[in-house]
């Protein structure tokens, strides 16, 4: 019986390591992006991304929490706006300042999350004429730190955050599509 469960100890032993190891050979750094093309001008769309005001109208985060806790600071829309929020588990906490603003091509945020995981990334907005439409990308990027590839070992975090740009996208389709 004790020479069963000291096989169990090591092989359940062997395999934490396993996944440690595996663990420490994904990248050091993450990015997700999705685009989708909208039948509108980038000047039409950068308003609904330059304002955080706006974001309640298509972004996916939100509606998850409608308790969630908001202040806005800095400029009123693009360079130097701020967000912070604070909600549930559903949102966590965190805040955002746009640190490059060019209506015609593109718009670059700092965000910081503060729970449920701390993380510092960064996430863009690019608006890339296409005929009569605007090829729209929302990206995020940043390091990605032991924790964050043990995560990845159990979860694909670009299937999961990409759909939550998809459907942001698609909102933003709808609401500048109009």
């Amino acid at each position: 019986m004790l020479k069963a469960i000291a096989v169990i100890a090591v092989l359940l032993a062997a395999g934490i390591v396993g996944v440690l190891v595996f663990a420490l050979t994904k990248p050091d750094t993450f990015r997700v992006e999705r685009s989708l093309a909208v039948k509108a001008p980038a000047n039409a769309i950068y308003p609904q991304v330059a304002d955080f005001h706006r974001w309640t109208a298509w972004s996916p985060y939100e509606n998850r929490d409608p308790a969630m806790k908001r202040t806005f600071g800095g400029t009123a829309q693009g360079k130097g706006a701020t967000y912070a929020w604070d909600g549930d588990n559903n949102v966590g906490a965190g805040h955002m300042e746009i640190l490059e603003a060019d209506a015609s091509s593109k718009l670059r945020i700092k965000l910081d999350f503060e729970r449920p995981f701390e993380g510092h990334n960064a996430a863009e907005f690019t608006f890339v004429p296409q005929g009569d439409a605007t090829m729209v990308t929302w990206a995020m990027s940043g390091p990605a730190p032991f924790m964050s590839k043990l995560m990845q070992v159990f979860m694909n975090m670009d299937s999961m955050i990409g759909k939550d740009f998809e459907a942001g996208l698609a909102s933003l389709k709808k609401l500048t599509e109009k």
